[in-house]
């Protein structure tokens, strides 16, 4: 078995409009993909050769604190923290210097914590 790619990775959310807010104006993504039907929408956002969902309406997927963390690599790690600062983003993590990379974990507005990171070179 091999894998080739990361197909996706999913946040959930408990209101699609104010997460889309959040992912589409805070942190500038583009939507591309966009679900909505049989109780459940769906937003795709592509970022490099992956794709970050957020989704609502699945009864299995709830928001949570302590679910499967998405991490963002940025352009200039530096100036999205004082930008996140800024505005008042929530920092689950202030940001830390680590051997990999700079990084920081802020929440979303349903709680998911989404990394933010630079990779040292």
């Amino acid at each position: 078995m091999k894998d080739v790619e990361l197909a996706f990775a999913v946040n959930p959310v408990t209101d699609l409009k104010r997460a889309r807010d959040f992912y589409e104006g805070t942190l500038g993504l583009s939507s591309g993909t966009v679900y909505e039907g049989r109780g459940m929408s769906w937003v795709e956002y592509e970022v490099g050769s992956g794709v970050l969902a957020i989704g609502s309406g699945a009864e299995q997927c709830k928001p949570s604190v302590d679910g499967g963390p998405v991490a963002l690599e940025m352009e200039d790690f530096e100036a999205a923290i004082g930008e996140l600062k800024s505005i008042g983003c929530t920092f689950l993590i202030e940001p830390v210097e680590s051997s990999a990379c700079p990084k920081a974990v802020i929440l979303d507005p349903d709680g998911n914590t989404v990394t933010l990171q630079k990779r040292n070179p």
